[in-house]
């Protein structure tokens, strides 16, 4: 089963909104876990997986902040 959650063009604004709000949702979800499990191995992933979120976040706001267009975005979720 595939989940459509966007398709089409976005104003740079618009996109950073959009992608900010789904990497802290994900954010979110890491932390809420750390706070559940105690298991020092998972929370180490869960830290560094947060960490590699912020910086992909930055890096996706840069690119988009230096482009002076319509941002093409299409994601898709697939659960099998």
């Amino acid at each position: 089963m595939t989940i459509q959650l966007m398709q089409g063009q976005f104003t740079a604004h618009e996109a950073i909104d959009i992608i900010t709000k789904i990497v802290h949702v994900k954010i979110k979800f890491h932390k809420d876990k750390i706070h559940v499990n105690a298991n020092e191995e998972d929370i180490k992933m869960r830290e560094k997986r947060i960490k590699q979120l912020q910086k992909e976040l930055f890096e996706v706001r840069n690119f988009i902040e230096a482009k002076k267009a319509k941002i093409e975005m299409n994601s898709s979720m697939e659960i099998h």
